[in-house]
């Protein structure tokens, strides 16, 4: 029997590899890996399982619009602290430490441009930004897109993704919920078209408000939308829920949605609802 012997701890090389940090994801739905590069090419769902990884605004924007090219509205509303809030930190630091970090200044931005050659308004959520909350700038963000959207008679689409009102705000939050969905009321007057899109997540006052008024309400696949938590119905009401319940196939079954869209298709799919939309007006 022959026996070896490592003469040295480990192998040196003369030239180290360049790996730069991230290159490869983990996919939740699987386990597996893939590279990055392959999952932004499409459009950050992984071609094997269909698993749509959580993407903000600069990437619905980068595919949405024409060449990804647009005008931002209503950049310049910015958040405050109106209440002084404080709870494990200041409000007004949370805002600057998520602002710095994200590279957003608030949980919502506006833009108009084309899809498709159509011209419309997109208002886009992030949840990177205090976990997509629905804020004081956020819903005046919202405001001035259905405003736009109204005066210039483009078709509005607003991509929600939101955990729900934003609590360091207080009643000054829950007022968008109506100020919203009166402004849409008018914008319903006009009979220019409005499409919600529903992602992953989209629950609290976001959902019991402007994300369920769409002329077409159409979610990503596998989306949690709802109003309170699963955790939460579940000791309210004392029951095993239904399995999937609260997901986007789950409110598709039961009329909640008109569609389910996987997202290498949405702009596709968004453009043929604004040409028969455009037809029918």
């Amino acid at each position: 029997m022959s026996w070896f012997k490592r003469k040295d701890t480990n192998i040196q090389t003369s030239k180290k590899k360049d790996m730069p940090e991230g290159i490869w994801v983990k996919v939740p739905e699987t386990g597996e890996t893939i590279h990055r590069r392959e999952l932004e090419e499409n459009v950050w769902v992984d071609p094997l399982s269909g698993y749509h990884f959580r993407i903000g605004s600069r990437e619905y924007f980068s595919f949405l619009f024409d060449e990804g090219k647009f005008t931002e509205i209503a950049d310049d509303i910015l958040p405050t602290d109106p209440l002084g809030f404080e709870d494990r930190k200041k409000y007004k630091d949370r805002i600057v430490q998520t602002q710095k970090k994200s590279g957003l200044s608030d949980a919502c931005r506006v833009g108009e441009g084309k899809l498709d050659k159509h011209d419309v308004v997109i208002a886009c959520m992030d949840f990177s930004f205090i976990g997509g909350s629905m804020g004081s700038v956020v819903g005046e963000r919202l405001s001035r897109a259905i405003d736009h959207s109204r005066s210039k008679k483009f078709p509005l689409i607003i991509i929600s993704q939101s955990g729900g009102a934003r609590m360091m705000e207080s009643v000054l939050s829950l007022m968008q919920m109506p100020k919203t969905s009166a402004k849409l009321a008018l914008l319903d007057k006009e009979n220019v078209p409005f499409i919600s899109v529903l992602t992953n997540p989209t629950t609290g006052g976001v959902t019991a408000s402007y994300a369920m008024l769409g002329d077409f309400n159409i979610a990503e696949p596998g989306a949690l939308i709802g109003f309170a938590g699963p955790r939460v119905i579940r000791q309210t009401i004392g029951r095993d829920l239904p399995e999937g319940f609260q997901t986007s196939e789950y409110l598709l079954e039961h009329g909640f949605l008109d569609f389910i869209v996987k997202r290498p298709k949405m702009k596709k799919k968004l453009s043929r609802l604004l040409h028969i939309l455009k037809n029918k007006s």
